[in-house]
């Protein structure tokens, strides 16, 4: 793959981010002043693949439901996925069950800010666990996500796309940092809000863009991205639509259902019920002795 040379990094970018962001920021409820690490963990679970319109008003229900570790821990699985919805993946929901449950009995309940312990908690990667460290902790972490790679790529790599993850991603990130520690950790959720908001994949707006007189892929003249072209997700009857399907029909009942219930979630048997047993072998789905199904008690 080609590139353009890249522009040195500097922290003068990242200071025109931060002041970009003071005035531009969403207004998202986990960015409240006062929230704790465990509502940043909640959100940041939430929010891997689900846009935020869908994840804010089940973020605030869970708040409201589970506002600590132990709360959660607490809670029948089951009602856990019920309660998840229909933000998709629901194996997030077992798992945020679990890193609730390690907290609650490796760490007195508290989220812990140290990211190597972070890590070690269930469903908690590399990413999450710097996300929570800084938005949670107010610590300075290098925190990159998909929205942060792409604005990488083409402000200091001349990239139209970042491509697949690189080894350098943190240093990169790191390098544009401002000085200050407080501005450095606005900074690290303010590259990944103008990565959201701006430096969009398909329509990136340049002509607002605080850092657009830096970037080495404006500087080479936008140029179009000349590697593998990017995956379209599609959804429509994929094994991830009859999964949902199957769910909806256990988290609308009351009751364990027979197979009939769920027969009628899909037409095509051989999909339903290979859906079916990856629902078992995920744990997001039990059977009773007597042959129904119902959500892990």
């Amino acid at each position: 793959m080609t590139s353009a040379t890249a522009a040195e990094p500097d922290d003068a970018a990242g200071e025109a981010i931060v002041d970009w962001y003071a005035t531009a920021a969403r207004d998202l409820p986990w960015r409240t002043p006062g929230v704790d690490a465990w509502a940043v963990l909640v959100s940041e679970v939430m929010l891997q693949q689900t846009p935020v319109a869908r994840v804010e008003p089940v973020w605030r229900e869970w708040m409201d439901r589970w506002p600590a570790p132990a709360d959660l821990a607490a809670t029948p699985p089951g009602e856990v996925i019920r309660a998840w919805g229909k933000l998709g993946y629901p194996r997030r929901a077992l798992r945020l069950r679990e890193a609730a449950a390690a907290i609650a009995e490796r760490h007195g309940g508290v989220v812990p800010a140290d990211v190597a312990a972070l890590e070690a908690l269930p469903g908690v990667g590399t990413y999450t666990a710097r996300a929570v460290a800084c938005f949670g902790y107010g610590q300075r972490q290098p925190v990159v996500d998909t929205n942060v790679r792409r604005v990488v790529a083409r402000l200091v790599h001349g990239q139209a796309e970042a491509g697949s993850a690189r080894a350098s991603d943190l240093a990169d990130i790191a390098a544009l940092a401002p000085a200050d520690h407080d501005r450095a950790v606005r900074f690290s959720v303010a590259v990944m809000e103008l990565g959201a908001l701006v430096c969009a994949a398909r329509t990136p707006r340049c002509g607002v863009c605080p850092v657009r007189d830096r970037c080495a892929w404006r500087q080479a003249g936008s140029p179009a991205h000349d590697g593998p072209p990017r995956r379209v997700q599609r959804f429509a009857g994929t094994d991830r639509q009859v999964r949902g399907r199957l769910l909806d029909v256990l988290r609308a009942a009351s009751e364990p259902v027979d197979a009939a219930a769920l027969d009628r979630a899909w037409d095509e048997p051989a999909q339903r019920a290979r859906c079916l047993d990856s629902l078992l072998t995920d744990g997001l789905v039990e059977q009773t002795a007597d042959g129904l199904f119902r959500l892990p008690s």
